[in-house]
């Protein structure tokens, strides 16, 4: 090891490895990445305008929102520019800076979307004291946690994944620094950091998980119990949406984190980043708003104001 030259900066692979396909998939992702930014700000802007969205649930939408947005602003615009210019160096504080930044918005996103899960539940399942429990000082406690936790376990990640020395060969089959293409850069032993990421991912994830199944067991439990079929359409279509949400978040990201790296395929990797940081942040406001009756009023009222 003492002859190895330490490495200073990565280069990333990009999009593709065609260069074909480069512009073609460099346009795709510029307007995914734009569409992307304006649907999400298009649902703060609604939530935010909006009296009759001023609920937990809209409270917590729109923080989704916002992480959304910053999460596809962490990885899609440098990646853009990079294919662009061609040039994909990037160097190892910006690479430590960009993964600490993408694992803290995803890890913050899996609490957000947990308490939705619990809001949801308790507004099936206790309606007579929701309002009491899920108060404005409960919400914003809610979420300042899941912004705290996501820090510690991003922190957590940052570290054990940069405390591995690097010292070739330096490029990163990604088009972004992700945790799993890094640990098979370190030239040592990565079994150990390998197993202390996956343990704490999985306990993290499984926790969540479980937490928004039980919630969700709670949810149909008492939507059964409802003896009109219109009371429970409509008790259940209060949380389709955010089902929808949860089910693509965790299908998509639990596929590049819950395996260990040596089975780690570039192509899988791509694809399933493709999916849990670009499509999701993309899909979340489609969701939302087009089966969402309250949105939908309000994302009119918002877009009549806005001067053309």
């Amino acid at each position: 090891m003492a002859n190895l030259t330490a490495v200073t900066a990565f280069l990333l692979r990009g999009f593709s490895a065609v260069p074909e396909l480069q512009l073609l998939s460099t346009a795709t992702f510029l307007l995914i990445y734009l569409a992307t930014v304006l649907g999400n700000i298009t649902i703060v802007a609604a939530v935010t305008h909006d009296a009759r969205l001023h609920t937990p649930m809209y409270f917590f939408l729109k923080h989704l929102s916002l992480v959304d947005i910053c999460s596809v602003s962490t990885t899609l615009p440098r990646a853009l520019v990079a294919t662009m210019l061609g040039s994909r160096e990037i160097s190892l504080c910006a690479c430590a800076s960009q993964l600490f930044a993408f694992v803290c918005l995803g890890s913050t996103e899996c609490f957000l979307i947990t308490s939705m899960a619990f809001d949801r539940c308790l507004a099936i399942y206790k309606p007579l004291v929701y309002t009491a429990i899920m108060s404005p000082q409960t919400c914003v406690s809610l979420v300042a946690v899941a912004w705290g936790s996501g820090l510690l376990f991003s922190a957590f990640h940052t570290a054990n994944t940069f405390s591995l020395p690097f010292c070739g060969p330096n490029v990163i089959e990604h088009f972004f620094c992700d945790i799993p293409p890094l640990m098979r850069l370190a030239c040592a032993n990565a079994d150990a950091h390998e197993a202390a990421g996956s343990t704490a991912s999985g306990c993290i994830i499984m926790s969540c998980f479980a937490l928004t199944v039980l919630s969700y067991v709670r949810i149909v439990a008492t939507v059964f119990q409802i003896h009109s079929t219109a009371g429970r359409w409509k008790a259940f279509s209060t949380c389709s949406s955010h089902l929808a949400t949860v089910l693509l978040f965790y299908g998509t990201g639990s596929s590049a984190y819950m395996q260990p790296a040596a089975s780690y395929s570039p192509m899988q990797g791509h694809v399933a980043a493709v999916f849990y940081s670009v499509l999701t942040p993309t899909l979340n406001p489609l969701i939302y708003s087009l089966r969402n009756k309250d949105m939908k009023r309000a994302l009119k009222k918002l877009y009549l104001q806005v001067p053309f």
